[in-house]
């Protein structure tokens, strides 16, 4: 039987247990089973055909929220709850795997809420995946990016206009050419919050290619376009996006451009974002089309990052909702080791239509596993 280090300690554990309360052995009557802490807690077959894993996510959040706006005037406001508490089931038995992620608690909701739960068939190979049930919607960069692997705490105001986010529906999606392509299209429900959703539809496709992936470097392209029916033909939209991406050393960047027609009407916007990985935590990682979580190195690893966007956006977090405007962040990220990060960010908003002004300050402590 294979094991690693934490498993051996955990049977040494077990088999101490039973000795002296006279118990039975643990067996298996089929093959080994391997044991693994990293990533969650995950029991597989030795052949791989077969496997369970749990896994989960704390954001536990302070922030405070200064407004200034004509229609309420001056408002602060001051929070400290979980931004996210998530569990997460996943399973795989040959060519099929499963995943069920539940929110405990999320800010703003009462929790209970299903975040992905969906079946995926992977026996057409790498270039052929489908995949259905509620699932992320293959349209942008930093929304299909884990908020886990995020740089700056909270997304772009642009992917919370734009982005569909998550939806249940029917995904084919793929990769190929030593894995610096990827596509995804699929067919999803418009708005999943009734019991009549698929009536309308949305479509949404993404395709990403990177003409350079090494382990210290990284360059990007990305293309995706969406489409979401409504019942009021005048609120039915049609969105483009592009995505430029790279890494080089410690050094990372991102910009991401949508354009939307909504009815008559047309919206845009833009953001681009910088960061720097500090004290040898090498480059941001990178994998299918987004960037992955910054690698801990040991005395943990430190992150500078910074963003600016302008545009149609959803300035929700700094409390301007959807409106013209431009906004600053800021970052500063200490990653601990691979399951705990602490961050900080900035972000000053302020409209380009009238004098609406917003900030927002937060701090975050971050436990994955």
């Amino acid at each position: 039987m294979k094991t690693n280090s934490c498993s051996v300690l955990a049977l040494l554990m077990l088999g101490a247990i039973s000795t002296n309360a006279q118990a039975g052995q643990v067996r298996t009557d089929g093959q080994d089973i391997i044991l693994s802490t990293k990533g969650g807690l995950k029991l597989e077959t030795e052949d791989k055909s077969a496997g369970f894993q749990i896994g989960g996510r704390l954001h536990y959040d302070y922030t405070q929220d200064e407004t200034d706006t004509a229609a309420n005037g001056n408002e602060t406001l001051e929070d400290f709850d979980a931004r996210r508490a998530r569990i997460a089931l996943r399973a795989h038995v040959n060519d099929f795997e499963m995943k069920a992620e539940f929110n405990i608690a999320e800010s703003g909701t009462s929790g209970g809420s299903v975040e992905d739960l969906y079946l995926r068939y992977k026996g057409f190979g790498d270039m052929a995946n489908l995949t259905i049930g509620k699932q992320r919607v293959p349209f942008g960069m930093d929304v299909l990016t884990s908020s886990n692997d995020i740089s700056l705490l909270e997304r772009s105001a642009m992917i919370e206009r734009y982005a569909l986010e998550r939806s249940s529906g029917v995904k084919l999606s793929g990769r190929g050419m030593d894995k610096r392509f990827t596509y995804g299209v699929g067919l999803f429900e418009a708005d999943g919050n009734g019991t009549n959703d698929f009536q309308e539809q949305a479509l949404a496709g993404r395709v990403t290619f990177a003409p350079i992936m090494t382990k210290s470097s990284v360059l990007h392209f990305g293309a995706g376009y969406q489409t979401v029916g409504a019942t009021d033909p005048l609120d039915e939209t049609d969105t483009m996006n592009v995505e430029v991406a790279g890494a080089f050393g410690p050094f990372h960047a991102q910009a991401e451009y949508f354009d939307s027609d909504v009815g008559p009407q047309n919206f845009n916007g833009y953001y681009a974002q910088l960061g720097y990985i500090l004290n040898g935590g090498g480059t941001r990682p990178y994998s299918d089309g987004v960037f992955k979580r910054v690698k801990a190195v040991p005395g943990g690893t430190w992150e500078v990052t910074a963003r600016f966007e302008e545009g149609d956006g959803r300035f929700n977090d700094v409390g301007l909702g959807f409106i013209d405007a431009q906004q600053t962040s800021l970052g500063l990220n200490y990653y601990m080791n691979d399951s705990v990060k602490v961050g900080v960010s900035y972000m000053d908003a302020e409209s380009n239509t009238n004098s609406d002004s917003g900030n927002e300050l937060r701090m975050r402590l971050q436990f994955t596993y």
